[in-house]
């Protein structure tokens, strides 16, 4: 079987951005492993620092939803409790995710794209995701574990893809698991205006695999659809 890493900047990312991926792989029985670099406890909160809850408060709050919302999914989850707005690399937070790559050997790794002027957190996410992955490859890297494979990269749609640079190269059909990824969505009460902001997505982006996907397919038109960016070529020996 394979396995799939998905590096978070915050704790409800994984959610809107890679639900639908996550609950596909957990359904061919495949393993999940979400981190959670920090619990968005400072930027991501906003309801929760309004109804005065301090901030041990919040962390507890985001780490129940998110736990909650990865046994939707199915996957396992991990928080490094890095801090958010701003979330800074350090060689320890790099190290901690080498280690993961070494234990997980993911054949798959989505994360954040490497552009969001809207925040900053997101980007560091993602290339300490790339960083991590190169190390863990490194027969020489003094961490446990064998060297970890080459695993492709997908990042993940953004909130604002334009600004962002984000070209969705590659449509996921999730409909099969929307109604898992639709639940774990209702898990983050702390941002329950999202909800129906990535259902409406979902139906775009379905709307735009139908299109390309052609009409031999057969699709239906209630199909739902994640949209990624690859980070590395493609290996294949046949085009399609």
């Amino acid at each position: 079987m394979g396995s799939t890493l998905v590096v978070s900047a915050h704790a409800a990312d994984f959610v809107w951005r890679a639900g639908g991926a996550i609950a596909l792989a957990a359904s061919r029985g495949e393993r999940v492993r979400v981190v959670c670099l920090s619990f968005g406890e400072r930027g991501e909160s906003a309801s929760a620092w309004r109804a005065g809850k301090t901030l041990d408060e919040i962390k507890a709050l985001r780490r129940g939803e998110a736990e909650n919302a990865a046994g939707a999914l199915g996957a396992e989850i991990e928080f490094l409790d890095a801090g958010d707005y701003p979330l800074r690399e350090t060689d320890e937070l790099v190290d901690r995710l080498v280690r993961v790559y070494r234990e997980v050997n993911p054949s798959v790794v989505l994360t954040h794209p490497l552009s969001d002027p809207y925040n900053q957190d997101h980007p560091a996410a993602g290339q300490m995701a790339l960083r991590a992955r190169v190390l863990a490859q490194a027969i020489g890297y003094p961490a446990p574990g064998d060297p970890a494979g080459a695993p492709p990269v997908f990042q993940f749609e953004p909130h604002q893809p334009e600004m962002c640079g984000f070209r969705p190269e590659v449509l996921l059909d999730i409909t099969p698991v929307f109604d898992a990824k639709r639940k774990a969505m209702e898990c983050m009460g702390a941002q329950q205006h999202l909800w129906d902001y990535y259902t409406d997505l979902a139906k775009r982006r379905g709307t735009q695999l139908r299109r390309n996907a052609g009409p031999n397919l057969g699709l239906p038109a209630a199909t739902m659809g994640e949209a990624y960016m690859r980070v590395f070529p493609q290996v294949t020996d046949r085009l399609a």
